[in-house]
């Protein structure tokens, strides 16, 4: 009984352990990413995977090939516009709730282009596809920002990136296969299917992850946020006597709330220094990327004479290098993060959420960011050169490798500085993001053409880089000056917050 006695009176002498960040499991975690990560691939899935038939569509619905092309600039447009409305909801109200409407309206919008045979409704219904399924990629890294912290997020945000990455890689090879074996109808009927039975298992098996709803996952979701994962997780936690303290899921709730769809958050976001250095850089360097997936199937077509099947497959390569990217850079993002918090003095406890109010979080990324900048750009170059000169086809298939490997590197580090800066507004911080990216990326890929036929290929991508290059001194300023700007802007926000109590 003493012993007994001796062992309490230790225990109770002990630190109190910091709690975790999230209650959900490593499993349950990696389960949601790859969930979030899946749905983020019919955004530019579907972007792409009509490009080998675009032709054959300008035909049958009797218009130019030009006029189709508009559809897929409206599409990009479409494409960063949409997320500020979806990821700010989302951030209040639920991922739940955002994907459901946004696969709701993807769906409507497949079953529309099926049937379709005008080309002002291919046009409109094309904006609405692109409206209904772009909102995922921000919600994907919403769902890493609820769960990891930033010792972790380098990994996750990786393989988050995973869906977006093979999206551009292989939806012209399964386009090409479609159009050339099927009627182009046949294009949206396989999305429809394909995305039907992917939101039937999102919407049962999805757990709800916002901390505005579920705190660090220990409060049981709303009716409208539940799933049956929810449902069973949270009979699991009851059986075992692990119930929510009644006081901490009243404050939970008070941040509840369903608002109409609004893009000011987003908005607010854009107009912070330190955010749009960042967005500017990225979006420039995307509008490269952008223009070489655009004009690759002409110049594959135009200069080693490939058919339909042969120019989709040279996109692979640019995806096999976001794979490799993502199974490395995640890694190496990690390593720098606990190396600077070694360096601080900071103590990194897996699972548990540091204070980096006064951690320079700007420089441990972008220290392996900028190398992965600057690859890409030269890649870039080198790849216009190559196709200028119509060199081997060996050539522009390596460096397609590289410029994949090394974009995507540097989208997954920016990408998890983007929700370190912005930790409660992580899927609004995405979406911010993905309006700078296809915005520019949309006037890039239709400026490439005429670019290409002014300049030659090899002065046009290298007149891409060099802008993108000359901006890069922001992100260097960023790394440097960056944790003060944060700083100020967290300390006004902590103002507005104590004089909005009072």
């Amino acid at each position: 009984m003493a012993s007994q006695t001796e062992a309490d009176e230790a225990k109770s002498l002990e630190p109190p352990r910091d709690p975790q960040f999230s209650q959900f499991t490593v499993n349950t975690k990696r389960y949601i990413v790859a969930m979030g990560s899946l749905a983020s691939f019919f955004s530019p899935l579907s972007s792409s995977i009509y490009l080998p038939a675009l032709t054959t569509i300008a035909k049958e619905l009797h218009v130019s090939t030009s006029q189709v092309n508009l559809t897929v600039t409206t599409y990009l447009i479409m494409q960063g516009v949409a997320p500020m409305f979806t990821a700010g909801f989302s951030d209040h109200a639920g991922r739940r709730p955002a994907y459901i409407i946004c696969f709701t309206v993807y769906l409507a919008a497949n079953l529309g282009l099926g049937l379709q045979t005008s080309y002002a409704a291919v046009l409109v219904l094309r904006c609405l596809q692109s409206a209904g399924s772009s909102g995922t990629v921000a919600l994907a890294n919403g769902l890493v920002g609820d769960m990891i912290t930033s010792a972790e997020r380098g990994s996750y945000i990786a393989f988050a990136s995973i869906g977006s990455m093979l999206g551009p890689s292989l939806s012209p090879i399964i386009g090409g296969l479609l159009s050339q074996y099927t009627n182009w109808h046949w294009i949206f009927w396989f999305l429809l299917i394909l995305g039907g039975v992917f939101f039937l298992i999102l919407a049962l098996f999805l757990p709800e992850t916002c901390r505005k709803v579920v705190g660090d996952g220990s409060i049981p979701p709303p009716p409208l946020n539940n799933s049956v994962a929810d449902v069973i997780r949270h009979r699991r936690r009851k059986a075992q006597g692990i119930v929510p303290d009644p006081e901490v899921e009243a404050e939970v709730r008070k941040n509840y709330s369903f608002r109409f769809p609004s893009p000011i958050p987003t908005l607010k976001i854009l107009l912070d220094l330190e955010t749009s250095a960042v967005l500017l850089t990225t979006g420039l360097l995307f509008a490269g990327f952008y223009a070489v997936m655009t004009g690759a199937s002409t110049s594959f077509h135009k200069i080693y004479h490939f058919n339909d099947i042969q120019a989709a497959l040279m996109y692979l390569p640019i995806g096999a290098g976001g794979v490799i990217s993502a199974f490395t850079t995640g890694r190496l993002v990690d390593w720098n993060y606990r190396r600077h918090a070694r360096h601080a003095g900071m103590t990194v406890v897996k699972g548990v959420r540091a204070d980096i109010s006064n951690f320079n979080i700007e420089r441990a990324r972008l220290e392996i960011a900028l190398p992965f900048y600057y690859i890409s750009n030269i890649a870039m170059v080198a790849y216009g050169w190559v196709m200028g000169r119509e060199i081997h086809i060996a050539a522009p298939v390596i460096l397609l490798f590289i410029a994949g490997w090394a974009l995507i590197g540097t989208s997954q580090v920016l990408n998890a500085l983007m929700v370190d800066l912005w930790p409660g507004q992580s899927a609004t911080a995405t979406a911010a993001n993905n309006l700078f990216r296809c915005e520019l990326g949309a006037a890039a890929s239709a400026a490439i053409s005429p670019m290409g036929l002014a300049m030659g290929e090899g002065w046009a991508y290298t007149t891409l880089a060099l802008i993108s290059i000359a901006v890069s001194p922001c992100l260097w300023v960023v790394a440097t000056r960056g944790i003060r700007w944060r700083q100020k802007r967290n300390q006004k926000e902590e103002r507005k917050t104590s004089s909005t109590k009072t």
